[in-house]
């Protein structure tokens, strides 16, 4: 078995950032109408800025793939080249295309030579699924390196355009033209962005950091689906998938919309993030006073003050000036978050030889978890 260190980071965030006036100049007016629920969930969630991969005429300017391939060459340098990867692991909730793989078709833009992919699907867990599967590879000696990424490319599925058949049916059915709150909701909260960490088997340069262990928990087998795309929620609580659905209803019913149920959402995100995160703090036997910075994935600051508390009620307490979180300057970007707010702490100067970092990206999907304990070397 090898030790395992983070030994550079990479980010990429598409053209400049936009500020929570400019967001409908770019996704557009549903029904040429501003959007009654933007200010509540923009004033919850406190996220000031964002960036899209999109133009003001809604042209694309990246793909997910794109986005990836830009964060993972800022980490090569005169020490390791493309050419040098043996393993790319890739995770994002939202591929530019369903065959072939987010990793493969990165790996095609990257040009380099043959490596071992692998792609992560999901939520926000994806990216840290990425992570471990490359940990793991390095750990058990399977390869000396990998590349890891998270990455979204969202705002393209958030455009008006994308609900203006749903917004004729309702009009023919003399209904309010206005869509779903489940599915508005998203459309605030959401954005674009990529980042990719290079896993070595032995530490480099001023800042590696030594993954010294890592968790993931789902509570699927008791709680039923909360984020989705590609398909709608029965009253059963089931989803019915988008492939069995007629075409016609694809458009009508904006069945390939992201949607959250946002009241299963309150109910259980933050007791259970808490009682996983106890879970995996007692297992590798760590106290709330080994935590040096605590970067959590928090989709919203609504949540904060209850995840602290949620925290309190099982023995955690960790004090609010070690939280680390950049969800106000770079918006949510889903699995690339956790990866962008580490590498803003790398570079921050901040960091110093010993120092313990707690990863800790919640995912909605159907209530996952995923960990990760780092010492600074």
């Amino acid at each position: 078995m090898f030790e395992v260190y983070i030994t550079k980071s990479g980010k990429y965030l598409p053209n400049k950032a936009i500020s929570n006036d400019e967001m409908e100049s770019f996704l557009g007016f549903i029904n040429d109408t501003s959007s009654k629920a933007r200010r509540i969930i923009l004033r919850n969630n406190k996220i000031l800025s964002r960036y899209y991969a999109i133009d003001k005429e809604g042209n694309s300017t990246h793909n997910n793939a794109e986005l990836t391939k830009n964060a993972i060459e800022e980490l090569f340098d005169a020490s390791f080249s493309a050419s040098d990867m043996e393993l790319l692991s890739c995770g994002t909730s939202t591929p530019d295309i369903l065959l072939p793989s987010h990793a493969a078709m990165v790996h095609g833009l990257l040009k380099n030579k043959s490596v071992e992919l692998n792609s992560s699907t999901g939520v926000c867990c994806a990216g840290m699924n990425s992570l471990k599967f490359g940990y793991l590879s390095v750990k058990s000696g399977n390869t000396q390196n990998a590349i890891c990424t998270g990455s979204e490319r969202v705002s393209t599925w958030l455009m008006s355009s994308k609900y203006e058949k749903e917004v004729v049916n309702l009009l023919n059915l003399e209904e309010q033209p206005i869509i779903a709150f489940k599915k508005d909701f998203l459309r605030w909260m959401l954005s674009d962005g990529a980042g990719a960490l290079l896993l070595e088997n032995k530490p480099k340069g001023e800042i590696s950091l030594k993954i010294e262990w890592m968790e993931a928990f789902s509570y699927a087998y008791e709680l039923e689906t909360c984020m989705y795309a590609g398909g709608d929620k029965l009253e059963n609580g089931e989803i019915k998938s988008w492939s069995d659905y007629n075409p016609d209803q694809w458009l009508k019913e904006s069945i390939f919309s992201i949607k959250q149920d946002v009241k299963l959402l309150d109910k259980n995100i933050l007791v259970k993030g808490a009682q996983s995160m106890k879970e995996a703090l007692d297992k590798n036997h760590i106290s709330s006073d080994e935590i040096d910075y605590f970067l959590p994935h928090v989709s919203s600051h609504y949540f904060v003050e209850g995840l602290k508390k949620s925290f309190e009620e099982v023995g955690i307490n960790i004090p609010s000036e070690k939280w680390f979180m950049n969800l106000a300057r770079v918006g949510n970007v889903g699995s690339a978050s956790i990866y962008l707010a580490l590498d803003e702490l790398i570079n921050s100067g901040k960091l110093k030889k010993g120092e313990k970092i707690l990863l800790s990206v919640p995912e909605s999907g159907r209530f996952s978890y995923a960990y990760a304990y780092l010492t600074v070397y």
